[in-house]
């Protein structure tokens, strides 16, 4: 008799195919988030879930779901997975770490020039039909190249936008980090460990890409926040959390910081007011890792965890620490 599974949201049918080879597939195929009791309730029964970052698995839902022995992650965080509940009673955890690190080192890099150069603003005033006479410093921006990049977090893709940055826009790259990477490694990169009131104080532009922990929520605040240049960016690719949007929006709409752009946002898909009413913010839906290729990749990275979790072999990326 095959192991019976739940597939949260809707993915590539493609996935859903594979995955039927090897299970009983009950999957949600819709686009909307199954609620704390809905997710309960479908579980039971299920020995494995190919899940999103849109649902929590804590120790009330593992208490609930005896019979759940591995969450399998699409995305490469996993802040909505209780860890320690899930070692407790056996639950492997795996997420998609590798797959998305360029497409979504890209799309930072993207939202930092559109945050600088002012796109989203002209944007809008283009298609009001207020464009009218030139002048001198019509959405004249902020300078990208040569200029300091400040990267919060150097893991995966924090290392690949500091080297988009020194080797495509000849960036100095400042860098925090919970340790220092190697030497010649920081050469490649062209960047250099400084501590994170160093960096905020230094850079020109700051790009957000450190993982969601109680220990990181608002690690961007508003004594952070006050600590930057006028003329500086913020960028938050990471997670909504740790940057914090009401000081944020505060410093943007008093110009205190010149411009910043935001794909994650606490309590998203709710966005927090204030900041929808700032034209110097660029806002995108959570899509940094929103391309064709990558997003089957990371679907194809959970189905290889489940699988291997539902023959009994080690997961091929499990979540560190799990």
């Amino acid at each position: 008799m095959q192991p019976h599974i739940l597939v949260t949201r809707r993915i590539f049918p493609e996935t859903i195919e594979r995955l039927r080879a090897h299970a009983v597939v009950d999957w949600h195929d819709a686009d909307t988030p199954l609620s704390p009791a809905e997710l309960v309730q479908r579980l039971q029964g299920k020995v494995a879930v190919l899940g999103s970052s849109t649902e929590r698995f804590d120790a009330e839902l593992l208490a609930q779901c005896p019979q759940l022995k591995a969450v399998c992650l699409l995305t490469v965080g996993y802040n909505n997975v209780d860890l320690a509940a899930c070692a407790e009673r056996g639950v492997a955890v795996s997420h998609a770490p590798d797959v998305l690190t360029e497409t979504t080192a890209d799309f930072g890099f993207a939202l930092m020039l559109a945050a600088a150069r002012r796109v989203s603003e002209s944007e809008h005033f283009l298609r009001a039909g207020r464009w009218g006479d030139w002048s001198i410093d019509l959405f004249a921006g902020a300078e990208v190249h040569g200029r300091v990049l400040g990267v919060l977090g150097m893991g995966r893709i924090g290392q690949a936008i500091a080297r988009r940055a020194h080797r495509g826009f000849d960036m100095p790259v400042l860098y925090s980090n919970r340790s220092p990477l190697p030497a010649q490694r920081e050469a490649e990169l062209g960047a250099r460990w400084v501590d994170r009131s160093t960096l905020l104080q230094q850079s020109d532009h700051v790009m957000v890409v450190t993982p969601y922990t109680p220990q990181t929520h608002h690690l961007v605040g508003a004594a952070e926040l006050a600590l930057m240049k006028p003329t500086a960016t913020l960028t938050n690719i990471a997670r909504g959390g740790v940057v914090d949007d009401a000081a944020l929006a505060q410093a943007l709409s008093e110009g205190r910081l010149a411009a910043a752009g935001l794909d994650v946002f606490e309590g998203e898909p709710e966005v927090h007011p204030a900041l929808l009413r700032c034209a110097n913010v660029v806002l995108t839906p959570h899509i940094a890792s929103a391309t064709q290729g990558t997003r089957r990749a990371m679907c194809e990275v959970a189905a290889d965890n489940l699988i291997a979790a539902l023959h009994g072999q080690p997961l091929p990326t499990p979540v560190p620490g799990s």
